[in-house]
């Protein structure tokens, strides 16, 4: 069996993690497998085998600039998604899985109108809202439900996927409605069954919708040692930590720094994830690191850390709350969409009510899922499909 993946990274990211893995996991049933990509050239080379780029870094910039201007995310690139749909004609899979379609790398006309016609069980795991809104990959920051009906004058015109200029949420809403109900033969999935209900609501409702949480490798995150305290001149102190792919009012970024100004000398609040730019902007009582790609890195912080505090506005299953249990290290979240179905419900505080964090008394949950059993939950789908 040939399984064709598309996602906007791969081998790093939550989502590219979790394509690899599945790879992984694919080959060693015997699989042929690839995984189709858009963003960041850098792939690890153990993934290299599996991966197929879409385009190239000119390509991204050329259809984030579009996007800038007329606010028209996946319906640029359609040269590179031409030529990337012979390809696929070529390799022939069995199943084609997709994943993140935005991204700024890929063409959804050209792509669903090759998969409209080419009558191949197609399988779409939604990571997030994206694929039913109009613009935004996640709404609950503002408390939108205008998704459910049609889009228009959205709130979150200039967040990802930012447009400085047009509006085109309304018709983006109606072209998407149209080309991803096209296919006959799709199942979704969703790693959380906040995102599975949320998808029931959507033009998407006539789809079958099958939850298959997050999974992780526990061979890497896990209790890791390290001299991450003496290194940066934090033994004796409490360390506070997030994570995230990208910081920013949505992911709690302005909660930390509040934070920040009321937590004692003997705390320490550890951002990972940061630009070099935002790192210059933090107060002194928060220590900002650049994003990682090494895993292994990521554990030994985790584990060092005293609590993690995900203050996240807009999220489906994120995997840092079940790196962070697995590594022995508690969480804390905020009460947004699925990340509460990985703690305990005393460790759940109400949006914005950060403070709320501080008198929290975390306990670890132990039901994480390996990424192995993760993964064979898709390949005994992918068998299913084929029948």
């Amino acid at each position: 069996m040939k399984i064709l993946l598309i996602n906007e990274v791969c081998g790093h990211g939550s989502t590219g993690r979790i394509c690899t893995d599945l790879a992984e996991v694919c080959e060693s049933e015997g699989y042929d497998v690839k995984i189709a990509y858009g963003r960041d050239a850098f792939v690890p080379e153990k993934y290299k085998k599996y991966a197929v780029r879409i385009g190239s870094n000119l390509d991204v910039m050329l259809h984030a600039l579009q996007t800038r201007i007329f606010d028209n995310t996946g319906f640029c690139s359609k040269n590179v998604t031409e030529k990337f749909i012979e390809w696929v004609k070529d390799y022939n899979p069995d199943i084609i899985h997709l994943h993140n379609l935005h991204g700024y790398y890929i063409n959804i006309e050209v792509l669903f109108d090759y998969l409209k016609i080419a009558n191949k069980p197609v399988v779409w795991t939604l990571h997030d809202c994206w694929t039913f809104t109009g613009h935004c990959a996640h709404y609950s920051f503002v408390k939108c439900d205008k998704w459910k009906t049609g889009c228009y004058k959205c709130p979150q015109k200039k967040c990802y996927p930012s447009s400085l200029f047009l509006d085109s949420s309304k018709k983006n809403w109606e072209k998407k409605k149209s080309l991803f109900t096209s296919v006959m033969n799709m199942t979704l999935v969703t790693p959380s069954q906040w995102l599975a209900n949320e998808v029931k609501q959507s033009f998407l409702n006539k789809y079958p919708v099958k939850v298959i949480p997050n999974g992780i490798d526990l061979e890497v995150f896990k209790p890791t040692p390290s001299d991450f305290r003496e290194k940066n001149g934090l033994v004796g102190k409490k360390i506070i930590l997030g994570v995230a792919s990208a910081w920013g009012p949505g992911k709690g970024l302005n909660d930390f720094i509040s934070l920040s100004e009321i937590i004692g000398d003997d705390c320490k609040i550890v951002l990972v994830g940061l630009s070099e730019k935002q790192k210059m902007g933090l107060p002194k009582s928060i220590l900002g690191i650049t994003r990682t790609h090494d895993a292994h890195e990521l554990a030994a912080i985790y584990t060092t850390a005293d609590v993690l505090f995900n203050l996240t506005y807009g999220d489906t299953y994120p995997t840092v709350n079940l790196e962070a249990q697995a590594c022995g290290t508690p969480v804390v979240t905020y009460r947004t969409g699925g990340s509460v179905e990985s703690v305990p419900e005393e460790n759940v505080v109400e949006q914005g009510r950060y403070k709320d964090v501080l008198y929290v008394h975390p306990n670890l949950l132990n039901n994480i899922m390996d990424k192995q059993k993760a993964s064979q939950c898709y390949v005994e789908f992918y068998k299913d499909a084929i029948k």
